[in-house]
């Protein structure tokens, strides 16, 4: 019989599958498109051998674990929760290079167009070629300079000083930076997440201050921010929570 740990875990690789199925889907819209398809958040188009890797390793995860449920052991899926929240915890670091999640909710109509020719990439069923050339990025092309001033330099600075002063005039006062929109409030079961990770961190002897980086470093929780608010927001109820507990 499948245990809750079990549950939670084949939960979150459905919901990976269906992210990468969906990521499969958008391998063949071009830049433009691929951005306006999803609400994303910052983070580097990941190839579509990348994309089928992914999907494989996780239905050979997905795999194991039911056939642990099924021989009864009740620690597997245990184990694995404590290595991702572990990893999340102490051994991940800021980077831009991962497969975000998609959902088929969150999907914005898009015409799909072909995308720009690449380079040909390793096939992912291949491990020899893993090793392979990967496609490079693309540079902006440097600006050629003007022709230099004619004259003295002291001449050259003082002409470019009137352009400057000139362009300056000509455009006029700048114009107020429109105020900051409105940030939305946190759901419940967002706040109940992190306060869940506060509680959790100070059980384990974590000081209040440490929190906010520790739980914004950790997967599908909100930005820094936004878990310095709720913790501010919440900080009495959490400490007395975790002083009965």
């Amino acid at each position: 019989m499948a245990t809750p740990a079990d549950q939670r875990l084949l939960e979150l690789l459905g919901k990976w599958l269906g992210s990468l199925d969906l990521h499969l889907k958008y391998s063949s819209l071009d830049d433009d498109s691929y951005s306006k398809v999803q609400p994303w958040i910052a983070h580097q188009r990941p190839s579509r051998w990348i994309v089928e890797h992914a999907k494989q390793k996780a239905l050979a995860l997905k795999a194991q674990v039911e056939d642990r449920v099924k021989t009864g052991d009740a620690t597997f899926s245990d184990a694995l929760e404590l290595t991702i929240f572990l990893a999340n915890l102490v051994g991940s670091e800021h980077i831009e290079r991962f497969i975000p999640l998609a959902e088929a909710q969150t999907e914005r109509e898009s015409t799909p167009k072909p995308a720009a020719p690449t380079r040909m990439e390793p096939s992912a069923a291949d491990p020899a070629n893993a090793t392979a050339t990967r496609e490079m990025p693309n540079y902006l092309a440097a600006k050629p300079r003007g022709a230099a001033p004619v004259g003295t330099p002291h001449v050259a600075r003082t002409e470019r000083k009137a352009a400057t002063h000139a362009k300056a005039r000509a455009k006029g006062p700048a114009k107020p930076a429109p105020p900051p929109a409105e940030r939305a409030a946190p759901t419940d079961a967002v706040r109940a997440q992190v306060l869940g990770d506060a509680k959790r961190l100070m059980q384990w002897g974590r000081k209040w201050y440490e929190l906010p980086e520790l739980i914004a470093r950790m997967a599908d929780r909100p930005p820094l921010p936004e878990v310095r608010r709720i913790l501010k927001e919440s900080k009495l109820d959490a400490a007395k929570k975790a002083e009965r507990d």
